[in-house]
């Protein structure tokens, strides 16, 4: 009969833990590469390995180049320590001088509107001493130079959708083929103003700016300007009268028919409204370039 294998009654030997990390091990266990090591140990053994130099010239160099790097670093220190206060100084300088001049011209146009009022001043004890003192104050209305208010109507006219949205080089804002199709040119808004004049519009204003016999409505380029101050859409039109009539008075206008056919054509918004109470400012100035107040002795003179 075979014979049966020995049974081995010992116990085998218990496996490590981290057995199966044997390539985490490895790299644990040889952390520098084997030819990195051999390097290594020639250095050491031809007294090439790191540390101090072991030559007076290597150590007096070491201790040069230590000195020289300290140096720089000093003197850079230092340049900035002094430096430091001339910038300062100049930057402050240059704050006390903006502040100067900003109060240099707060005051001089603290004294524009000192001079502005005396004038009106002046104007008024004039038409008063020519025998005009119950007109004065219809002459401030009538001219511009005090602001007034009172019921009236608003009228805000805008360019189309398509010329006010977006922007670059698909704006049409900046295509010359737009300028007379979607965008309020100039002659819009006097045709608008000239409307509401003929409608019984005692005082305009255009944006803030209150218009008078003298004032001009003009383009510059795609800009509207008023009285040479440029207007930026929408354009918000305030007129003092009597709300109701001037209102249908406008819209039943030739002046007023045309901006209706603006908004049927090209799309330009425009909405009106009665109001209750519109408030007009002054405006800026009021120049008399030609005209001379009427006396006897000036009819006597010239005849």
């Amino acid at each position: 009969m075979p014979q049966q294998p020995p049974v081995r009654s010992s116990a085998a030997r218990p496996s490590r833990p981290d057995a199966s990390m044997s390539l985490i091990t490895n790299v644990m266990d040889h952390s520098l590469d084997d030819g990195y090591a051999e390097a290594a140990a020639r250095k050491r053994a031809r007294g090439e390995g790191g540390g101090m130099p072991k030559t007076l010239r290597a150590r007096l160099g070491l201790a040069g180049g230590l000195v020289l790097a300290a140096l720089v670093v000093t003197v850079g220190a230092a340049q900035t320590r002094v430096t430091a206060p001339v910038v300062a100084k100049e930057r402050q300088e240059l704050i006390d001088r903006v502040d100067r001049e900003t109060a240099a011209a707060d005051k001089l146009e603290t004294g524009v509107d000192k001079l502005r009022d005396d004038v009106s001043a002046r104007q008024r004890d004039a038409l008063k001493e020519s025998g005009g003192s119950g007109q004065a104050d219809l002459v401030d209305v009538l001219s511009g130079a005090t602001a007034v208010h009172g019921p009236g109507v608003k009228l805000v006219v805008n360019d189309a959708k398509e010329a006010s949205s977006g922007g670059g080089v698909d704006n049409p804002r900046e295509t010359s083929g737009f300028s007379d199709t979607g965008r309020v040119r100039d002659h819009d808004l006097q045709r608008v103003v000239n409307g509401l004049w003929a409608s019984g519009a005692e005082a305009v204003s255009i944006n803030g700016q209150r218009l008078t016999a003298l004032s001009a409505i003009r383009a510059a380029g795609d800009a509207i300007l008023v009285d040479n101050r440029p207007l930026v859409p929408p354009y918000t039109v305030l007129a003092v009268g009597d709300g109701e009539k001037l209102g249908s008075r406008f819209q039943d206008s030739p002046d007023g028919l045309y901006l209706h056919a603006l908004e049927e054509n090209f799309d330009i918004r425009a909405t009106i409204s009665t109001e209750s109470d519109v408030r007009l400012p002054a405006a800026p100035s009021v120049i008399v370039r030609t005209a001379q107040p009427y006396t006897e002795k000036t009819e006597k003179g010239t005849s």
